[in-house]
């Protein structure tokens, strides 16, 4: 039987790590993030699961990146088993009549959450083939003050994870969204200053609920 191969895209903290983490003692991860010292910590952890990792500091809004990546991963092996899609980016809260005065974050997460997340379904649609397995992730707030940055570009993004679900849904491959509950990330931290983080879940708890409906 061939290695299986997931994708982690995001794959540096938070529930991205996680995932690859928790995927790693049955699958060859290819992990994909900005950050060279932190996919270099998820490294470690992955060894120590057990398992493999090929490192890809890469950012994704990067175009010509993400077609040598892959190009890489057909080069290598052919396929992609599971793509699990938790890159984001998060901008700060702020009115919505005020966003014309942050348009370079504005614009930041339009490229991260919306035209990458495009693109990276182009790419990845043909390695993941007829049985491959594309999860993406629910986080709403679309319409919720303050929220008017994130939670449009968020939306966005599960908009086109729902309409390539419902494309694909009898020719594969299969696209799964899940909900998450309230993770204790710094990216909420960003959100919620000062919340109570011990009612929130550990994103390692929650790689280990999800991962069974995600594979499923």
């Amino acid at each position: 039987m061939s290695q299986k191969i997931a994708l982690i895209t995001g794959a540096s903290r938070g529930l991205g790590a996680a995932l690859a983490v928790e995927l790693a003692p049955t699958h060859h991860i290819v992990a994909v993030a900005r950050t060279t010292g932190a996919l270099e910590e998820i490294d470690d952890r992955i060894k120590a699961a057990g398992g493999e990792a090929t490192l890809a500091p890469m950012d994704i809004t990067n175009p010509d990146a993400m077609a040598q990546l892959a190009r890489a991963i057909y080069d290598r092996w052919g396929k992609v088993d599971l793509w699990a899609h938790t890159a984001i980016e998060a901008m700060q809260l702020t009115p919505t009549s005020q966003l014309a005065l942050q348009q370079d974050d504005f614009e930041k997460s339009l490229k991260v959450n919306v035209d990458a997340t495009a693109r990276l379904i182009a790419f990845v649609a043909p390695l993941l083939g007829a049985n491959g397995i594309a999860a993406f992730f629910r986080d709403d707030h679309a319409g919720e003050p303050y929220f008017g940055g994130y939670g449009s570009t968020k939306a966005a993004q599960l908009a086109l994870a729902e309409s390539w679900r419902r494309e694909t849904a009898k020719i594969g491959p299969q696209v799964k969204i899940v909900a998450p509950k309230p993770l204790a990330t710094a990216m909420r931290a960003r959100f919620h200053p000062g919340e109570d983080r011990s009612k929130l879940a550990s994103p390692w708890d929650e790689a280990k609920r999800l991962l069974p409906e995600i594979l499923g």
